[in-house]
């Protein structure tokens, strides 16, 4: 079967409890995330959400498999993002394409639970969204930076970031630099927790002075 289009325009509220999907991995809002699905239990799980057409919760392992038998111990963040599919790809028998976008986030409200087909689900509370800021004078060569990466990217034929660029919006500059930057996963996870997308922005144009990528 041919890659299909989900609509996502018409995307329930998530489900409560809400399944997870535990990744090597901080997805952030507003991302591009590509998932290759084999494993029952995460079939199950996409075949339920495009039925209800419902998200699932990407949470970063903090120790533990993403993969494997059930009852393996895990540790998970406490914050994770909703991930909407937008597309599906079945091409091979019993695996499939998935490419999904970051949404809102999410806090785990109490402990994940596993079910008896591995799949672990926990109650979630919403976080806001990133207000609507614009990037400070002090941070413009931080955006210029990135518009140029996008162009240069663009030029070669390679997209990224979902479009259209919002390089007027601080929370969405800085989380596209945190999607690029060489940094750990407990650095990213902190980075996407914030509440204030100005300070993110600002953490992240120091980093990217301190290491040279955006000159004084």
């Amino acid at each position: 079967m041919a890659a299909t289009d989900t609509g996502t325009a018409r995307d329930a509220a998530p489900a409560d409890p809400l399944p997870l999907f535990p990744l090597r991995t901080v997805l952030f809002p507003g991302a591009r995330l590509a998932l290759r699905v084999f494993e029952a239990r995460y079939l199950d799980l996409v075949s339920e959400c495009l039925r209800t057409q419902r998200p699932f919760g990407v949470v970063c392992l903090k120790s533990g498999a993403e993969a494997g038998r059930q009852g393996r111990s895990v540790e998970l963040e406490q914050v994770g993002t909703l991930a909407h599919i937008e597309q599906v790809d079945s091409e091979t028998s019993g695996i499939l394409h998935i490419r999904c976008r970051g949404g809102q986030r999410f806090r785990l409200a109490g402990d994940p639970e596993q079910r008896a087909n591995g799949l672990w689900v926990c109650r979630s509370t919403p976080m806001a969204a990133d207000a609507a800021r614009a990037p400070g004078p002090a941070v413009q060569r931080t955006v210029d930076a990135l518009a140029q990466a996008i162009a240069s990217l663009s030029a070669q034929g390679v997209h990224p970031f979902i479009e259209p660029s919002r390089l007027d919006d601080a929370g969405w500059v800085a989380n596209r630099w945190c999607e690029l930057l060489p940094v750990s996963l407990s650095a990213k996870q902190k980075l996407m927790e914030l509440d204030d997308p100005v300070i993110r922005l600002s953490l992240v144009d120091g980093f990217l002075r301190d290491k040279k990528i955006v000159l004084e």
